[in-house]
């Protein structure tokens, strides 16, 4: 818990020592590295990426070159009478509604994230339900985001989010689902700065390129991902699988038979 505080502590060092982009550099934004996030917030995977890895895009300028979007909605599913429910139960559509609620108050990254690193952070830890501390740790009033949450704006929100995980091209099939320009990383997620930077058509890379690229080939050769699967997807998997162990067991009886 201790090393989490101190990660915790050096990111708000990070974005608080993020220089202000000029007026000359707002003009590129349009050339910047769009980087979507797709989660679902008690997802282990989804908070091991925001938690572990994904705090690095206030690292070494990379935030210079790309804008970073979360959607947290995930897995969810919407009922005919447009109530959701949540891959990890109700408690996951509490967080998920309060994130999105934090990033309509504070829509700039630099502002919500701070927040939902800290909530991820207790996911991650399994203190989940301590997650109003959040507020007091970051000396944050928490009247905006619950008035969003009680009034039931959150929902609309995440409605929003729905259409907006719905409609991905290709569909998502598990989260976390991390977009680069529009392109899936698939199980590269946690390998994202390399994307980022060799999506970037600028010249001026940041310093945060400089040695991803060199590292991205060991990261790919760690092996695959995990990640929490829709459950069409896991439907999918269970099916070749069973059919495979049929295969299996009919060329057996043929054998045995010869």
């Amino acid at each position: 818990m201790g090393r989490r505080i101190c990660m915790f502590f050096v990111l708000l060092v990070l974005i608080s020592a993020t220089p202000l982009i000029s007026s000359k550099e707002e003009a590129k934004n349009d050339d910047k590295v769009v980087i979507a996030l797709y989660y679902e917030t008690l997802c282990p995977y989804c908070s091991n990426l925001i938690v572990n890895y994904l705090y690095k895009y206030f690292d070494d300028g990379l935030d210079s070159i790309s804008v970073l979007k979360l959607v947290p909605y995930g897995n969810a599913k919407i009922r005919p009478n447009n109530t959701i429910v949540c891959q990890h139960g109700p408690m996951e559509c509490v967080l998920n509604t309060v994130e999105s609620c934090a990033i309509h108050t504070w829509p700039d990254v630099k502002d919500h994230f701070p927040f939902i690193y800290c909530v991820e952070s207790l996911v991650y830890e399994g203190d989940y339900d301590q997650w109003e501390t959040c507020f007091t740790k970051l000396n944050l009033d928490p009247k905006p985001v619950m008035d969003c949450y009680g009034s039931g704006y959150g929902e609309k929100l995440e409605l929003q989010y729905a259409a907006e995980t719905d409609a991905l091209e290709p569909r998502h099939t598990y989260v976390p689902w991390l977009v680069v320009d529009g392109q899936p990383l698939y199980d590269d997620y946690t390998d994202f700065i390399s994307y980022v930077c060799k999506a970037y058509k600028g010249t001026n890379l940041p310093k945060a390129c400089e040695s991803s690229l060199s590292s991205s080939t060991q990261k790919k050769a760690n092996g695959i991902h995990k990640a929490c699967h829709t459950e069409k997807a896991t439907k999918t998997t269970l099916s070749k699988l069973v059919s495979a162990i049929s295969s299996w067991v009919l060329q057996d009886n043929v054998a045995a038979s010869i």
